[in-house]
């Protein structure tokens, strides 16, 4: 009987001392160090340089536009009227006259340095979509007093 009671004794010390496996979750990895990706300002757009000195501007001839290509402000607004739109950009002036057949758009500039600028090139538009049109026709259909 002692030598029950002591394997038994034995026995439960070596019990004690031996452990059970823990599941142990695997560690997960740490992701390395990202470093933002260096960003470098796009260069500045290069200004257009300035063309020295008068350049001539290029001169629209068709058939119908012989009384607006070449006349001046004061001209076209006693043909057409009160334009819609009048934009000055440098020694360039835009006029646009607008009724429901047309749009016209008459691009005005100077012809010699200092001069005042006159009808260089026209371009006409439906007034419902935009698309192109006869620029003679639109002219005929804007004149005041047909």
């Amino acid at each position: 009987m002692k030598r029950a009671l002591f394997l038994t004794c034995a026995c439960l010390g070596l019990a004690a001392c031996v452990t059970t496996p823990v599941a142990v979750p695997a560690p997960t990895p740490t992701p390395a160090p990202t470093r933002a990706p260096q960003v470098r300002p796009a260069p500045a757009p290069e200004a257009p340089r300035p063309i020295p000195g008068f350049r001539q501007p290029e001169i629209m001839s068709a058939p119908g536009l012989e009384g607006v290509i070449r006349a001046d402000g004061p001209g076209l607004l006693a043909r057409f009227g009160t334009p819609r739109l009048e934009v000055f950009e440098g020694d360039m002036r835009k006029l646009q006259f607008a009724a429901e057949a047309c749009v016209l758009d008459i691009y005005l500039y100077p012809l010699a340095p200092g001069a005042d600028p006159v009808a260089t090139w026209v371009e006409a538009r439906r007034h419902s979509d935009g698309a192109a049109v006869d620029r003679a026709a639109c002219v005929a259909a804007l004149t005041i007093g047909r």
